[in-house]
């Protein structure tokens, strides 16, 4: 049946307003959303971040009187990330390239990575159980550092590795050809093409799990402890591992200090900064390499 041209005229006219319809649904959905976690964050900080000084920051915790700190949980914050990082980031990496690079498209690697993503949309609190048992009850040794970390880096795996191995996959194989063609080996040609080229997505990856790691207090909870150390700069592995999460759950669930509900607000307005901070830091070179 052929068209006329009033009638293909008519036909181009509707799906012009439909697609105007659609492109302002999502607008309006878009801003509302955005919008609404604006206003959201906005209350958070405004309610505490404004009354935060230099003693909060490094002061230890008071479980009786007002104005104590939140120094030790800030710093098992900080240390008990990087230590995850500097487990799961090598580890996921490794395990991302293996999958997108060498390993062989059977039966057996469509389960691993089945498996991998499967491990991705585990709730956190079940790592948390699985740290508790491994650390708690296996290895006994308490709720500490190094349990919350080695436990938030099982959290941070199953992310990195898929997508290092999703940003790999979209390196454009003309990449991995024009190597190739100049001599390199295969070794020689993820190190000094793909990845590079990949690096944008891994970073990403990283960012994700990094703020995620970040604000977790389920795992932390329960492989860590809902104590830190009564030093500020305790660097010990084996010392309470609560970070600020936990205290801010804490606080708003147990604590009989009197101004309980200004040091949450406090730490609350202080972890959404860290958060944006952390996001920013780790994504700062790309924005500058992008101008």
């Amino acid at each position: 049946m052929k068209h006329t041209p009033l009638n293909l005229n008519s036909s181009i006219k509707r799906n012009n307003r439909l697609n105007k319809l659609y492109k302002s649904l999502i607008t309006v959905f878009t801003f509302s959303v955005l919008a609404l976690v604006l206003a959201l964050l906005g209350r958070i900080v405004k309610n505490g971040l404004f009354t935060i000084n230099w003693h909060f920051l490094v002061g230890l915790p008071d479980e009786m009187l007002a104005g104590g700190g939140v120094g030790p949980f800030l710093l098992n914050s900080f240390y008990i990330l990087l230590l995850s990082l500097l487990i799961s980031i090598p580890i996921g990496l490794g395990a991302g390239i293996y999958l997108a690079e060498y390993a062989k498209k059977n039966k057996l690697t469509e389960w691993i990575s089945t498996c991998v993503e499967a491990l991705a949309s585990v709730p956190s609190i079940l790592f948390g159980l699985f740290g508790y048992v491994l650390f708690v009850q296996v290895f006994n040794i308490g709720l500490t550092v190094i349990g919350a970390a080695v436990t938030l880096s099982f959290l941070n795996l199953p992310v990195l590795t898929r997508v290092t191995e999703e940003s790999l996959r979209s390196v454009p194989s003309s990449f991995r050809e024009a190597s190739y063609a100049l001599g390199a080996s295969k070794a020689t040609c993820i190190i000094t093409v793909i990845i590079p080229a990949a690096l944008k997505g891994i970073f990403t990856g990283i960012s994700l799990a990094a703020c995620r790691a970040l604000g977790e207090s389920a795992i932390i909870l329960l492989a860590g402890g809902t104590s830190a150390s009564d030093k500020m700069w305790d660097f010990s592995l084996t010392a309470p591992g609560a970070t600020l999460p936990v205290q801010l759950w804490y606080v708003l669930s147990a604590a009989v200090v009197p101004d309980a509900t200004k040091i949450a607000d406090q730490a609350a307005a202080l972890l959404v900064v860290i958060v944006l901070l952390l996001s920013l830091i780790i994504r700062l070179p790309f924005m500058i390499k992008r101008k």
